[in-house]
């Protein structure tokens, strides 16, 4: 069997950080010593992480993160065989996942973590609602039995969705699920802070659920959409079937890809007759320069 020698992980943490411009120096300095990609987002409320690495260097990595963030970090981890991400970025921001609504500390209040088992019960529970926090792009390539999908294009209209739905929830066990489990808990925290108590999250996302049931229960249905160059991951979490088109990020599937309206890093059927003809040229000259780059063996990273 060909032995994968790279982890993917992602990660997250809401708590106090001050110095963050501090850190984020720090964290450069130590980490571009490893052979390491991927996006580190920091601000006063925590961190969110995603990145790849050499197997025998994760170790250190979680070590070194551990000492400069915070302890007791839950590091959500497959296998690969090469890097999922093409560099290492570092974000200052002022939420580590951005909601746009103030005054939500998950730190404080969110709602009941349930393991895979708990999950599994409370979707066949008459009385429960279950809503997909993600976006729509990711939602229609997987999502749970049952799920609500909210549609919504970014997080920052999740609030608006639970506004216009708040009456459908009342007297509902409403549980909440993301990939990796951040986007629930800043979800779950909001929705609590609106008088909505029976909230629950699914504790390490998509990710943790699928690597310790291995959709055993077959609830999970379809790909899991991840922010890296996988596209999508099946419920074995190795690489899934779809790829992406560059112009408007969304999973595209095969069939897509022989549409007249696909042309690689322009555009695909999702996003032809929205996006302009001033960026499709852009899009047109990004590839062009990628080609260009290709062939004297140059990495382009893109735009």
């Amino acid at each position: 069997m060909h032995k994968k020698n790279f982890i993917v992980s992602s990660f997250y943490k809401f708590v106090h950080l001050s110095d963050v411009d501090e850190k984020i120096i720090f964290l450069k300095r130590k980490l571009n010593k490893f052979n390491i990609k991927g996006t580190f987002i920091l601000g006063v409320e925590g961190v969110n992480g995603s990145f790849s690495v050499k197997s025998n260097e994760f170790k250190n990595i979680c070590e070194l993160l551990d000492k400069t963030i915070s302890t007791n970090v839950n590091y959500k981890t497959q296998n690969t065989d090469h890097h999922s991400f093409l560099r290492l970025k570092f974000k200052l921001k002022k939420e580590i996942v951005t909601m746009g609504e103030e005054n939500i500390d998950p730190k404080k209040k969110s709602g009941k973590y349930l393991n895979p088992d708990s999950w599994d019960n409370l979707i066949n529970m008459k009385d429960s609602l279950i809503i997909d926090t993600r976006n729509s792009y990711e939602s229609e390539v997987g999502t749970f039995k049952n799920s609500l999908k909210t549609r919504t294009k970014n997080f920052r209209d999740f609030p608006n969705w639970i506004k216009k739905n708040k009456r459908m929830l009342r007297n509902k066990k409403i549980g909440v699920f993301c990939t990796g489990g951040i986007r629930c808990e800043k979800a779950s925290s909001y929705m609590i802070n609106l008088g909505l108590t029976d909230v629950y999250q699914l504790h390490g996302g998509i990710i943790e659920y699928l690597n310790k049931t291995k959709n055993k229960n077959k609830l999970w249905k379809g790909e899991c959409f991840v922010f890296d160059e996988r596209v999508t991951l099946n419920e074995n979490l190795e690489k899934g079937s779809y790829s992406q088109c560059f112009a408007c990020r969304s999973a595209i599937t095969k069939e897509e890809m022989k549409s007249s309206f696909y042309e690689s890093g322009v555009s695909c059927p999702k996003c032809f007759k929205v996006k302009s003809e001033v960026q499709r040229n852009r899009y047109k000259e990004r590839q062009r320069q990628m080609k260009i780059a290709k062939k004297k063996n140059i990495k382009h990273l893109g735009t």
